[in-house]
């Protein structure tokens, strides 16, 4: 695709003074489980597995991205499964993450620490599936899909952290229901899933599939995981078959209390250094940036924000761009990085094609800058509300433009004063 060059464009917006700008520190009040893996060992010695003969594959869904200490934990899972006799066998559960093939789905569990060597254990990553079951929702009818490298097992165990979804919200969102129903389900029951949820609700969706699988595979239980404001393990809770309904919506609302937000909700302009599937996965958290932008589903109340600037994607997304549509603006740079294959392959499933669209591309970081002031309209240096975080999981250090500076609570403390300057058209901040 062809970008004007700044020469190009140049002349179409005056450049604009800058505000001052300062660097925050910003540590809400966290619990942190101290060893997660010692933790998941511990409850899964607690959750009965009765009916389980001695030498039974037990297919363990892992596979989300961006949760602490994932192969530590999913590691002490197996190990754990094969003291007590057991032959565990690593399943990835995510849906068509990874291009939707094989090949893929190894690589973000190798991305993630977990490959056959370091879990002692196979993996497979058949992405065949069998139907299950066909449930009505609404007026929908939808065909249920489960990979059958959980069906020919003779028990399914998942892990995964609960948090909150970037599509929805309701008493249940991400967990091991999700996983369950979607992960597992790879791509067609991703898409079968999706489909039928934006048309009949997510909830209402994933209750009835979720039975139906119960139904028709040995499900025996899961790891729960629940994160911090920084992203580490605050709480590991063995859950067994036929509770996740009823379970997750308590620690659905332990990780809203925990999640990572931005310190103030009414934000001008956001940039974001970098977005990807491990960050979040939908590329940007939805929830800290305030836009779902999926049908049927409003956006969150707050945070408010006008524009968002999103710069690059992280290296570990692999080229797998979903999320970049929910920015405003973005630069060549960024889009050199994309590889629209695995970006289409998940917004296509996922049937959130906004994610996947492009915004307005800006030749540089200088120029995005401008537009995006130009474009908040009556644009005042002296007020203009601005926040630049790495990524939406890192907010512990951010920089904030100087009237936001008023408006920080108290757990948010100025580090230093910046000022962001330009160097051939890349941004960066340099000190007092």
């Amino acid at each position: 695709m062809d970008v004007p060059e700044r020469s190009d464009v140049d002349h179409l917006i005056e450049p604009q003074p800058l505000p001052s700008f300062a660097r925050v520190r910003y540590e809400p009040p966290v619990e942190t489980v101290a060893e997660p893996a010692v933790a998941a060992r511990e409850q899964l010695s607690r959750l009965p597995l009765d009916g389980l003969s001695e030498g039974a594959t037990v297919a363990v869904g892992v596979g989300s991205r961006g949760i602490h200490a994932i192969d530590d934990i999913t590691r002490a899972v197996v190990e754990r499964l094969a003291e007590r006799g057991f032959d565990p066998v690593v399943v990835p559960a995510m849906g068509s993450h990874g291009g939707a093939t094989p090949e893929g789905q190894r690589e973000v569990l190798a991305s993630l620490g977990i490959t056959q060597s370091e879990m002692d254990a196979s993996i497979d990553a058949r992405m065949d599936t069998e139907q299950v079951a066909t449930v009505t929702v609404g007026e929908t009818e939808m065909p249920v899909h489960l990979s059958v490298a959980a069906l020919e097992s003779d028990a399914v165990f998942v892990v995964n952290r609960v948090k909150a979804h970037t599509n929805f919200t309701g008493p249940v969102e991400s967990g091991l229901t999700k996983m369950t129903v979607v992960g597992l389900g790879k791509q067609r029951g991703a898409k079968s899933f999706h489909s039928t949820a934006i048309a009949e609700g997510y909830l209402e969706t994933l209750k009835p599939a979720l039975s139906a699988i119960e139904d028709a595979a040995p499900l025996v239980g899961g790891i729960a995981l629940v994160e911090n404001f920084h992203e580490e393990i605050a709480h590991v809770e063995a859950v067994p078959a036929g509770s996740f309904i009823e379970r997750e919506p308590a620690l659905l609302e332990r990780a809203y209390e925990e999640m990572p937000t931005l310190p103030v909700d009414d934000v001008d302009l956001l940039v974001v250094d970098e977005l990807g599937k491990e960050i979040s996965g939908a590329g940007m958290d939805t929830n800290v940036i305030g836009r779902y932008r999926v049908l049927n589903a409003p956006d969150p109340e707050t945070p408010a924000i006008d524009i968002i600037y999103a710069r690059g994607l992280t290296e570990a997304t692999k080229g797998n761009g979903i999320g970049i549509g929910l920015a405003d603006l973005t630069r060549k740079a960024a889009l050199d990085q994309l590889d629209l294959r695995k970006t289409y392959a998940n917004t296509f499933t996922s049937g959130s094609l906004a994610k996947g669209q492009l915004p307005v591309v800006a030749p540089d970081d200088e120029f995005a800058i401008r537009t995006a002031l130009s474009a908040l309209g009556g644009y005042d240096p002296e007020t203009v509300r601005i926040l630049w975080i790495q990524n939406t999981e890192d907010l512990g250090e951010l920089y904030v433009s100087e009237p936001v500076l008023p408006a920080l609570p108290d757990t948010a403390e100025v580090v230093e004063r910046a000022a962001l300057t330009f160097t051939d058209g890349t941004a960066a901040f340099t000190g007092p």
